[in-house]
């Protein structure tokens, strides 16, 4: 939601090109993805990555894709703990915030990647993202 670091979506869209999966880019985003700007990043590949945009969590979630697991660092509960269903939709929050308040609040589905040490605030977004995705993939056998 709201990617502010185009390094940070290319190493995610790398991600998801990987896996098999779309990306969706929700929101506004902190940068363009123009040409140029897609080459500056070095995002050779970029082409081959199946994006699709939204205006806001609540238009994805409408096109019922899937279950959405949210995942913000200060969540109680682990993605450890979670089946997580096929299809589905992981949702991350922009790199210098993560998700709002409002999303964090919601009962059931908003989870954290663990993390053993107090010294961390959170993991890199692209990081994240592809420990959740492939545990995904790893649950599903994809």
């Amino acid at each position: 939601m709201e990617p502010e670091i185009a390094w940070n979506t290319g190493n995610v869209g790398r991600t998801a090109l990987a896996l098999g999966a779309e990306l969706h880019l929700v929101g506004k985003l902190g940068y363009a993805l123009d040409d140029k700007h897609v080459r500056r990043a070095g995002l050779d590949y970029w082409q081959h990555v199946p994006v699709r945009r939204w205006a806001d969590l609540a238009e994805l979630e409408a096109a019922r894709l899937g279950r959405s697991y949210l995942f913000s660092a200060g969540a109680v509960r682990s993605f450890w703990d979670v089946a997580i269903e096929d299809p589905c939709v992981l949702v991350f929050g922009k790199e210098s915030t993560g998700l709002g308040r409002a999303l964090v609040g919601r009962d059931g589905d908003v989870f954290s990647v663990p993390q053993h040490s107090p010294h961390l605030r959170s993991l890199n977004l692209s990081t994240a993202v592809a420990v959740v995705g492939y545990e995904a993939a790893r649950q599903h056998r994809r």
